[in-house]
């Protein structure tokens, strides 16, 4: 391709890392690459900075930018300096779920430290220090993420109750499990990416951005190139300019090779 990006814009889980949280050495050899190369390169994701953190060190990055909490925080690292932050009232959207799925889990971001929540989730799947709280705490003041976790329903049913709230006034994504994450109307990787890149003077146009969830559906819209990993959700593909392999095939070393 004659084409080059003058910015990466890199999911983590399910492109960066497997659900097990390992990245393997050829991702982190090609995505070394492409930074060392002179591109850009910046881990774009839905988990909170602690989250991005584990990531950054995996890779062995410093000094760097990067966008958590699916756009609602743009920061740079190390150390942490928030450069954009977004949040919202979240308490009636949270009420409403919690009124058709009154076991639900419940976690709020607290920013650069980990989660406040109502009752543990399943161990590995938030990171970061964890304070229990009652839910009407949490949702007391305007926050930049929630993240509602249902393990004893399927994801099919999960979804479906979702829709059925008609959360209007409300970003939603909707994961791989029983998993639902607020964030603010308006608010996606999409969001986070602009302001970043008008920041840097970068457009759109020369933005490649990689990702497997329903979060990254208007970032691969947004983006010049938009590069879906091949076990994403039918959404995603259909939006995608290419799809690559799977996380268990390298799918994004692929994608990544092209530029080196």
């Amino acid at each position: 391709m004659s084409w080059r990006p003058k910015l990466v814009a890199l999911d983590v889980d399910g492109t960066l890392v497997d659900g097990m949280n390992v990245m393997s050495p050829a991702v982190r050899e090609t995505v070394r690459g492409i930074r060392d190369s002179g591109i850009e390169t910046v881990i774009t994701t839905g988990r909170a900075i602690p989250g991005v953190l584990n990531t950054a060190a995996l890779l062995d990055f410093d000094d760097a930018y990067a966008i958590a909490s699916n756009g609602a925080i743009v920061f740079t690292y190390n150390p942490v300096e928030i450069l954009n932050l977004v949040t919202f009232d979240a308490s009636e959207a949270v009420r409403r779920v919690l009124e058709n799925v009154p076991d639900a889990l419940v976690a709020v971001e607290d920013i650069g430290v980990g989660y406040r929540l109502n009752q543990p989730f399943p161990e590995g799947e938030i990171n970061g220090k964890m304070t229990v709280e009652s839910v009407e705490s949490l949702i007391a003041e305007p926050v930049t993420r929630v993240v509602i976790r249902a393990p004893d329903h399927s994801q099919e049913e999960f979804a479906r109750l979702v829709d059925d709230l008609g959360l209007t006034d409300t970003n939603y994504y909707i994961g791989y499990t029983a998993w639902l994450d607020l964030a603010p109307e308006g608010v996606s990787k999409a969001s986070g990416l602009t302001y970043l890149c008008d920041r840097l003077g970068i457009d759109a146009a020369d933005v490649l951005a990689v990702g497997d969830g329903n979060n990254d559906v208007e970032m691969l819209k947004w983006a010049g190139r938009g590069v879906a990993m091949g076990h994403g959700p039918a959404a995603l593909l259909e939006v995608a300019d290419a799809v690559t392999g799977t996380i268990d095939e390298d799918g994004l070393v692929t994608e990544l090779q092209r530029y080196l």
